[in-house]
């Protein structure tokens, strides 16, 4: 067994925890009127649920433990990405003219290495999986190119597993931002990532395996779209035909987002074209 397929949801509920503190503001300018309209709204939902659906104490400690234990594994950026996030994303991108949303995850690591278009991501000499081109043009709602666009991607290897969160795995495999040419376009070589299960050895895993779900997430490509002028989009684009399309345990899938790749002329792997439309900051 290769050191990739010793993750544990620990290992990878630590490194997200990290990544979190490290990247993330986690100060809000709400007010205290907005935070406890807020809290008192979650609270209220917690109890009507208690009260609504006769919550024993059986029941109720289970749950304590559970928290507890969520928090002891590091796995809180998980739990609230796979089952929170696509929420609070529907909310922040709701005026949007421009490309779909959808939610970053738990597995995204800043001032990944940047490249000129055309570019191949970092992987390793006998990375595994089908060769994909990803490319397509980046331009404002208007049409107009957007010469110098940065397109962020990073994605999961052929087995599931992400750089920074798996052991073994170099550290920046199959991550980059690769920048737009002089008309806007961009050109990829990676590998098409797989489907993959979110960590169930953890505390995330028990909620999975005690309600009956299953753990599966589409084969999917993570990236962050940028241009001077514009806002940002973070988004993840999928491939049709997959299993998961339909029931992604993240409930981060909409139809703007599925892929359609065709076999390249020449016999090696896939490609497919992606055009991001911005909008104005």
């Amino acid at each position: 067994m290769t050191m990739e397929f010793q993750a544990t949801a620990a290992a990878s509920g630590a490194n997200a925890t990290e990544r979190f503190r490290e990247n993330k503001k986690t100060a809000a300018s709400s007010s205290q009127e907005r935070v406890s309209l807020l809290a008192s709204r979650l609270i209220k939902a917690i109890n009507d649920t208690v009260i609504e659906e006769k919550v024993t104490y059986d029941e109720y400690n289970a749950l304590k433990a559970w928290l507890i234990q969520v928090g002891e594994d590091g796995e809180w950026p998980l739990f609230l990405d796979v089952w929170v996030e696509h929420s609070v994303e529907q909310v922040a991108n709701e005026y949007r003219e421009g490309t779909k949303g959808s939610i970053e995850g738990p597995y995204y690591v800043p001032d990944s290495p940047r490249y000129e278009s055309p570019a191949t991501l970092p992987m390793r000499e006998d990375e595994q999986g089908t060769p994909l081109l990803f490319q397509g043009r980046i331009t404002n709602l208007a049409g107009e190119k957007l010469p110098g666009a940065s397109v962020e991607i990073w994605h999961a290897d052929d087995e599931g597993f992400y750089s920074q969160f798996a052991p073994g795995l170099p550290e920046w495999n199959l991550r980059g931002t690769v920048i737009a040419d002089a008309d806007g376009r961009y050109e990829i070589n990676t590998m098409q990532p797989a489907p993959y299960q979110i960590p169930t050895d953890g505390s995330c895993g028990k909620l999975i395996a005690a309600a009956g779900w299953h753990a599966w997430r589409p084969a999917h490509l993570h990236l962050k779209i940028s241009a001077p002028g514009y806002q940002l989009i973070t988004s993840q684009l999928y491939f049709k035909g997959d299993s998961h399309v339909g029931d992604d345990i993240a409930s981060a899938v909409k139809p703007e987002l599925i892929l359609d790749p065709t076999p390249r002329a020449d016999g090696n792997g896939r490609e497919v074209s992606y055009d991001f439309v911005l909008d104005p900051a």
